[in-house]
């Protein structure tokens, strides 16, 4: 039977595609953009004819119907990381969380510990070999579509056909619907004088030659902003954007200094604009893989001078990083911050960078603190942190005793909480 045949046959209407969906299923989806509004729509709209059906995801970026604390008996999310779409709900506990290393939620899929029954995504037209891509988020779903029972695919012409291991043959493929909606944009996020001060200090410690993981937020972006004028940077990170994409076009990042994947950009998924899903199709220097490949430590520091840049929302005076809770009360998730915090300290030559504003709430609350807020999830820990920056300096605290650690954080806090820090520090024995 030829693949178009193949193709004609499973297509449908989504409603009657999410019919592969039983109850007590659970539902992968890929992260972000990867996930498809079309079928997730109609799993919506009949949610109360299911029970126990459960959606797991990094990254919504859309609030369907689904999320809804009223009708968790039918279809609740499983959060692998928050983002403003779930997290009210997962501070109000109706929807739920797996903590994990992003690199990992692949294994955890193999091994059978995250439960993958369903598997929805996005996908690029099939070629004339009968292939789809899954483009924009193969993180975890290429793991999750090897153990699922059923795959259904929203085919989308604006989805681009990327290179890399994100590829799926429609003999694989349960059913797959049919859209022509635009895919969902993410503008860049809105950069203020202290997210430029923090970017130039750790864009002067980024050589020429070196390699990127740039994570996602006002700070990264800011570094990117003030790399335009350094050579041949290369490029092995979780996401890419449209700032990782005007580096290409001015010619900073060129991958040939890279000595892991030379030549080549690897990512697990992708956030921006239109103009950069139409730079992912068929684009040789660019390949998208999974997430247990892209944010494994062992292999991403294979990559020499490896700088890794990441934000995080508190640090205490052991150099502990809260990034994704505030307290007890969770706001985002691990990701892959420790993945590549890992990945750096373990390259030649590489650097790992946690940058944060030195105060937040205008200005009325430190981020540098003695110990974290009770209940605060730490993400990267005291044995992994490298350098910290703010807007007031670059410290660097690996193989720093408790007392060094604790004397270079104040020296980089706002000047308004230096004082009372010291006495704080004082009292813990620490200075």
């Amino acid at each position: 039977m030829s693949v178009h045949t193949q193709y004609q046959q499973k297509r449908m209407s989504a409603a009657d595609a999410i019919g592969v969906v039983t109850n007590g299923d659970t539902v992968v989806i890929p992260t972000a953009v990867g996930e498809p509004p079309t079928l997730l729509t109609a799993l919506s709209e009949a949610r109360r004819g299911f029970r126990n059906v459960r959606v797991s995801q990094i990254l919504p970026v859309r609030k369907y119907d689904y999320f809804d604390p009223e009708t968790t008996e039918h279809v609740r999310h499983i959060a692998y990381f928050f983002s403003g779409i779930s997290r009210a709900g997962g501070q109000e506990g109706w929807v739920d969380f797996i903590p994990a290393n992003f690199s990992e939620l692949p294994e955890l899929i193999k091994r059978n510990l995250i439960p993958a029954d369903v598997v929805f995504s996005m996908a690029s037209p099939m070629d004339e070999h009968g292939f789809f891509s899954l483009s924009l988020a193969p993180d975890y779903t290429m793991a999750a579509i090897d153990k699922a029972r059923a795959v259904v695919l929203e085919v989308n012409p604006h989805v681009p056909f990327a290179n890399g291991n994100c590829h799926i043959h429609i003999s694989q493929v349960a059913a797959l619907v049919e859209s022509e909606d635009p895919l969902l944009e993410v503008g860049l996020p809105k950069i203020g004088p202290v997210q430029e001060a923090i970017g130039r200090y750790v864009a002067e410690m980024i050589p020429d030659g070196a390699t990127l993981q740039i994570g996602y937020g006002g700070i990264p972006d800011a570094v990117v902003m003030q790399l335009i004028h350094k050579h041949d940077l290369g490029i092995h990170t979780e996401m890419i954007g449209d700032g990782i994409m005007t580096l290409v076009e001015a010619g900073v990042v060129t991958n040939r200094k890279k000595n892991y994947h030379n030549g080549k950009m690897l990512a697990t998924f992708a956030l921006g604009s239109k103009k950069l899903y139409e730079f992912l199709h068929r684009n040789p220097a660019v390949e998208m893989h999974p997430v247990g490949f892209t944010n494994d430590p062992w292999l991403a520091g294979q990559n020499d001078n490896l700088h890794a840049i990441n934000a995080t929302m508190q640090i205490d005076f052991m150099g502990q990083c809260g990034s994704e809770s505030l307290g007890f009360s969770p706001y985002s998730g691990t990701g892959g911050q420790t993945d590549f915090v890992r990945a750096a300290n373990r390259s030649n030559g590489g650097k790992a960078f946690i940058v944060l504003p030195s105060t937040a709430k205008h200005d009325t609350i430190s981020r540098i603190v003695p110990t974290l807020s009770t209940g605060t999830h730490v993400s990267t820990s005291k044995n992994d942190i490298n350098y910290v920056v703010t807007e007031y300096g670059v410290v660097q605290l690996r193989g720093k005793t408790a007392h060094q650690r604790c004397e270079a954080l104040i020296d980089i806090a706002h000047p308004d909480f230096r004082g009372e820090l010291r006495e704080a520090a004082k009292k813990m024995n620490l200075l």
